[in-house]
């Protein structure tokens, strides 16, 4: 018996935290792995572990996890070999895609792509060939007013400033939860840690929340916030800002500020107020504590983007780090200098180029909103959606309306899935084509090093060895393109494994050949527990991507946007919202197959503030139904004084308990689908991105 320490990043939470996992080869067991903990000689998370990285080796042994392709014939799933399956693919999709064009071909991308290099890498080398306006993505249900509002004000969607966690006197948070995500557009691992560092040195964590959240519980102040409202508060803290003489210059160039300070005049903190619950002194006295502090950073997340005015949030979160001196400074919000920069080897992109065909939404970076996605299958007409890929995604769980989406996939004339498991969206497919692990796999960070509260790189070595039969997922999409290209006769460019890409990338970029890092993988190899680059530093001035390279603080679409937000009404005293809820040991919906990841009580119960509970006749535990315009629930309510009056919390990723899913542990304990709830009309106008915060609801008993 043989014991073998490996090092590599976690995968499955933007915290990338360093690991070391134990293997033990036997001749009877063959390699098995027998520990995995923190490494504490990681140069960027210091040991720092949470139980999502316990269960990869649940994930590794799964039974349900699929490893070979399997097709759908009736009800019942056969095995298939790869040529026969690529082969399938490619006359369906080529012969859909002649009979009705490129567009009845559409595409749906999981967030699971941005944990995988061989996803970022090569889906593209067979997507990119159908020539498709219908692409969709998990960006549209998360964070896509973030790299809209990067992408209008600094000329690049990933030119996204973070939080200088580490050096800040004074951090503001909305809609994040940091301790529960582990960071989100922010890599941050042992961030608890970190917060407590802020308050060592005689900062203050400020959390603004519709919940008393595990991040709100250990803050200097967390302020209620009614759902919808953050930028009805957001515009009140600016507004005084710019009233009582609080602003700083800049040292960038900068656009707009005066159309700014005209246009948001009428939305002082007393006018915000009603919309947002907060107090007008209360917002005003946050605005001077801003200011005042030594240096400070304004961090919005999900929570602010999933609402019907997230573009705004952000925008104004961009414009009080602006304001105040703050943006591109040490202490203040920064962007990374990463080895691999997507934002130097990309162009600015582009928006709004063209629209969906149904409801006419704005396309972002080639991508729809997928609040359209269902609209799309279910029209008819020229232009309908009639096959789809699925990568890495469940859409029925983590998209508005789910019930409708399940609807417009049993109509599909044909469905194939690059996915590991037969869960709630994939037992529509007719195809699966499953990849090795994520232990299988070599991975490089390309996408959350981008995000890092410090500039890092390693490379991650597969830890266990491709099984027999087994491809990567970008062999998958390699052999997906051959075999379209040769039905259809489109030329295929040569390409190169991922390693060998991000080699290039990594000599060609600041840390590479002319650099003293000279970054190669191979020089990553000497390095398992990864190598640290740096703190972040002032760099956004000469990165900006803009016309002119000036910092656009007033852009036309967002002030045009503000006609919308000034007809916003305060809420009835009476409406009850839903908003969502994050917890460390649930990122997406198959993290609910391991048991190390849901054992213990529950975790999916609706939370209700009591005096909500008491005014419905309600009590603690009961059954409820839970009612929106496109759907109703049935689960167990749990009275929390966590919880703002007016607002219930449930968790997305659950409702397991659909027929033909094959997840053992999932299904035996399914919980409720938030997204049975949410309303696909329920959107943020401007960037389409879904509003899954703030769904009016009603509760009663079952």
């Amino acid at each position: 018996m043989t014991k073998t320490l490996n090092h590599r990043a976690c995968h499955l939470c933007e915290a990338i935290c360093g690991l070391t996992i134990e293997t033990t080869a036997s001749d009877s067991a063959g390699l098995q792995i027998t520990s995995i903990k923190g490494d504490p000689l990681d140069s960027f998370s210091r040991g720092h572990i949470c139980p999502k990285a316990v269960a990869l080796q649940d994930i590794q042994n799964d039974p349900d996890r699929l490893r070979q392709p399997m097709q759908r014939v009736g009800n019942e799933w056969q095995a298939i070999g790869w040529d026969e399956a690529f082969a399938l693919v490619a006359e369906r999709l080529a012969t859909i895609q002649e009979r009705h064009g490129q567009n009845a071909v559409a595409v749906y991308q999981g967030n699971p792509s941005v944990h995988n290099y061989g996803l970022m890498t090569h889906s593209n080398y067979f997507l990119g060939l159908l020539k498709s306006r219908n692409r969709f993505s998990a960006t549209s249900v998360d964070q896509l007013p973030h790299h809209l509002t990067s992408h209008l004000m600094y000329g690049h969607g990933l030119l996204l400033p973070i939080p200088d966690i580490d050096h800040t006197d004074f951090m503001l948070i909305l809609g994040g939860n940091p301790l529960a995500s582990n960071g989100s557009i922010m890599t941050v691992p042992d961030v608890e840690k970190r917060l407590k560092a802020i308050q060592a040195r005689g900062g203050k964590v400020v959390v603004v929340d519709p919940r008393r959240s595990e991040t709100a519980a250990m803050a200097d102040q967390h302020i209620f916030v009614r759902p919808g409202g953050d930028a009805a508060l957001l515009f009140g803290v600016l507004n005084t800002l710019f009233s009582e003489g609080l602003s700083r210059d800049s040292h960038l160039p900068v656009d707009g500020l005066d159309q700014v300070r005209q246009a948001i005049a009428p939305f002082n903190a007393e006018a915000m107020s009603p919309l947002c619950a907060v107090p007008a002194e209360q917002i005003r006295q946050l605005a001077r504590d801003f200011a005042a502090a030594p240096t400070a950073v304004c961090y919005g997340r999900m929570g602010v983007s999933t609402q019907a005015f997230g573009t705004l949030c952000h925008w104004l979160v961009q414009l009080i780090n602006l304001v105040t001196g703050n943006l591109d400074r040490v202490g203040g919000a920064l962007c990374t200098e990463p080895a691999v920069d997507l934002v130097a080897s990309t162009s600015g992109g582009h928006f709004n180029l063209w629209q969906s065909r149904v409801s006419g939404r704005p396309e972002y970076a080639g991508e729809l909103p997928v609040s359209a996605l269902a609209e799309e299958m279910l029209t008819g007409g020229e232009g309908q959606i009639r096959a789809l890929i699925t990568v890495a995604g469940n859409p029925v769980l983590s998209t508005p309306n789910g019930r409708q989406l399940e609807q417009a996939l049993d109509g599909l004339e044909f469905m194939v899935s690059i996915d590991l498991y037969i869960n709630e969206t994939t037992r529509y497919a007719d195809l699966i084509l499953p990849s090795t692990s994520a232990l299988e796999n070599d991975h490089y960070d390309t996408t959350f090093n981008m995000f890092a509260v410090r500039n890092v790189s390693r490379f991650n070595r597969a830890i266990l060895p491709k099984p027999a039969g087994a491809l990567h997922d970008w062999e998958i999409f390699v052999g997906l393109a051959k075999a379209f290209a040769a039905r259809t006769g489109k030329e295929l460019k040569p390409t190169l494994p991922p390693a060998q890409m991000i080699d290039f990338a990594l000599r060609a970029g600041r840390y590479g050949d002319a650099s003293q890092y000279k970054l190669s993988v191979t020089r990553l190899f000497d390095h398992p527990h990864g190598v640290d680059l740096g703190p972040l530093k002032a760099n956004l001035g000469p990165r900006l991507k803009t016309a002119n390279q000036h910092v656009q603080a007033a852009p036309a679409a967002i002030l045009a946007d503000l006609q919308r937000f000034a007809a916003l009404q305060a809420p009835a005293a009476d409406e009850l919202v839903m908003i969502g809820r994050r917890h460390v040991r649930s990122n997406n919906s198959w993290m609910h197959n391991y048991h190390r990841l849901v054992k213990g009580k529950p975790r999916h119960q609706l939370l209700m503030h009591p005096d909500d509970l008491a005014q419905r006749g309600l009590s603690d535990g009961q059954r409820v139904r839970v009612s929106s315009r496109v759907g109703e629930i049935e689960v167990e309510v749990l009275g929390s004084l966590e919880m703002m009056r007016g607002v219930v919390s449930l968790p997305h990723g659950w409702g397991h308990a659909r027929p033909g899913v094959q997840m053992g542990i999932a299904t035996a304990q399914p919980g409720a689908s938030a997204n049975d709830l949410t309303d696909e009309r329920q959107l943020d106008e401007l960037s389409g991105n879904a509003a899954l915060n703030g769904v009016p609801v009603t509760v009663a008993a079952a």
